[in-house]
């Protein structure tokens, strides 16, 4: 496996002449300026990302990170435990909501094991073909007790996450997609996103699977507890990952820092796969010249880690399921953005005088 040190050396921004030029042609299309609205914003950035004025969108994937959290004995989410390894094995047989909708834009899923709690009997799962497993440890640590990981599993999930994505695109993935699953981990996502987004934990922490109003006043109380118990440093990604993150989180982060590695488009899901963007962009902060969010999630806190990253979502419909689904989804928009560019005639190309 690659450093951490030298795959972060190894991303560089993208290049500023390449969105010059497609916004050269985005102004010579057959239509009034600028018309398609954000649509030409998305078409200018890919060009950028793939230094080009032929863009291609050949191969998509939704790259879904599993794993488990301690902090879910603490009574923060609606659901057990038992539910992670249930809806693992539910997407590697295709009747998940991030099944359907990637069905539906013709995307691939892939599951990664980086720590969920069971070891699953891959001889008797359907799809079992579809599952990665790298785990990293059976479930992160409780945080209110102490750090959720040590320093070192925290970048071991960073590398795997990084090492499988790059197997992806070297696969021929030329759009990758971030989806999660871990129950309770809206928890550390929050966390997250108060050290570093500087967030008040009334704003960050939200209801995730829908707990009552009881129960998200103790979510509140944990996730301040971890964060006092354990001081992440808000200047150190790896080590808020280390103190009060999760595996799947570390492994998004990863396929971040891939994408931009790699000079790929990464799609984010929603509020676990932003945290994940979070840790990318304190260790990198060019990566975000690589990311799209899809969407905006319904939790609490979303809007103001894509505000703090820089991004406006694609896509605003008042989801909050995860797995995947709203980056799924809005690989259908930057895909219909990048035709758009390509096949859409200039103005001499058609004949049409535009004065």
């Amino acid at each position: 496996m690659m450093k951490l040190v030298e795959i972060i050396d190894g991303i560089k921004p993208v290049e500023r002449q390449w969105i010059d030029k497609a916004q050269e042609r985005t102004a010579q299309l057959v239509m009034p300026a600028r018309a398609l609205g954000r649509l030409h914003d998305i078409s200018e950035r890919f060009c950028g990302i793939q230094q080009t004025l032929e863009p291609k969108i050949t191969k998509k994937a939704i790259l879904v990170m599993a794993g488990d959290h301690g902090v879910v004995t603490e009574g923060v989410s609606a659901y057990p435990q038992e539910v992670t390894p249930a809806m693992v094995q539910t997407i590697l047989a295709g009747g998940a909501g991030i099944n359907a909708i990637s069905r539906q834009v013709g995307a691939d899923v892939w599951v990664l094991d980086m720590g969920i709690i069971p070891q699953l009997d891959i001889s008797s799962i359907p799809g079992a073909d579809r599952l990665i497993v790298e785990k990293v440890g059976n479930g992160t640590a409780n945080f209110t007790t102490g750090p959720a990981m040590s320093r070192r599993d925290a970048e071991k999930a960073l590398r795997v996450g990084f090492e499988q994505a790059s197997r992806l695109i070297e696969d021929g993935a030329d759009l990758l997609g971030t989806g999660d699953m871990g129950i309770g981990n809206t928890t550390p996502s929050a966390a997250i996103g108060a050290v570093l987004c500087g967030a008040s934990l009334d704003a960050m922490v939200g209801r995730g699977t829908g707990v009552d109003a009881a129960a998200l006043a103790r979510k509140r109380d944990i996730v301040q507890q971890g964060i006092k118990i354990n001081r992440p440093d808000a200047e150190d990604g790896l080590d808020v990952l280390a103190k009060v993150g999760g595996f799947e989180i570390g492994g998004i982060a990863g396929t971040i820092l891939a994408g931009a590695y790699h000079r790929q488009a990464v799609v984010l899901d929603g509020f676990i796969s932003t945290a994940g963007a979070l840790i990318a962009h304190a260790l990198c902060p060019t990566v975000t010249d690589y990311i799209f969010a899809g969407h905006r999630s319904e939790e609490a806190g979303h809007g103001i880690m894509l505000k703090h990253l820089g991004l406006e979502p694609i896509l605003d419909l008042g989801m909050r399921l995860g797995e995947g689904t709203g980056a799924a989804l809005a690989m259908v928009v930057i895909e219909g953005a990048v035709r758009m560019f390509k096949e859409v005639l200039t103005f001499e190309e058609a004949g049409v005088v535009s004065s």
